[in-house]
């Protein structure tokens, strides 16, 4: 039985690469997904719903996280739709982020997306935007570690876009961000997702 997750930093099992299509922003995207990486079969639910309902940057430029990035249609989205973006695409799964550049090039975003562990990210980039379907089943300490590393590092006036299936404790973790001192507010709901809009407080 393969054992493998895609939190797992080097995948062993057959990567079986497949083509998913979606919608985003009025545009199709084809990526390459495979095995051993998140939802590797399709766009994740959580995900299509952020795509949806989250606002995409347009044409304002920045600098932005795609946090959890698995094979890349948040990064690649992101980049697509704001040409004058910088678009950080953080994994701990090595195949994942393999799969993340060669989606960009395929989009035509290669030059400014930045396939990358977190490791790698240099720790003076502020980010002016930080768009996550967070990986909830690796446990509530570490997402909350996970959190408590990467939100401190928005922009003042930044904002993080975060997707949490309901029954997954989207609630119980909006009440802990504001515990933790930031407004996170519930912006959208669809299919028993939450999308929340994390900022810091005034």
């Amino acid at each position: 039985m393969n054992a493998d997750h895609y939190f797992t930093a080097d995948p062993a099992g057959d990567a079986r690469r497949r083509d998913v299509t979606f919608l985003a922003g009025g545009h199709v995207y084809r990526l390459t997904s495979a095995a051993g990486v998140f939802s590797g079969d399709r766009l994740d639910p959580g995900t299509a719903v952020l795509l949806r309902k989250a606002p995409l940057p347009g044409a304002r430029g920045g600098v932005f996280l795609d946090l959890g990035c698995g094979y890349g249609p948040i990064a690649c989205v992101l980049a697509d739709r704001s040409r004058r973006a910088t678009v950080y695409a953080v994994d701990v799964n090595q195949r994942a982020l393999d799969l993340v550049r060669a989606n960009a090039q395929a989009t035509g975003v290669a030059e400014r997306v930045i396939a990358a562990t977190a490791e790698d990210v240099p720790s003076d980039v502020v980010f002016d935007e930080i768009w996550s379907n967070p990986p909830i089943r690796i446990g509530k300490d570490q997402l909350h570690e996970l959190l408590r590393r990467w939100l401190p590092r928005l922009a003042p006036d930044g904002t993080a876009w975060l997707v949490v299936a309901r029954n997954l404790g989207a609630d119980s973790l909006q009440a802990w961000l504001q515990t933790e001192g930031w407004s996170a507010e519930r912006y959208a709901s669809q299919q028993g997702y939450r999308i929340l809009r994390v900022t810091r407080r005034n």
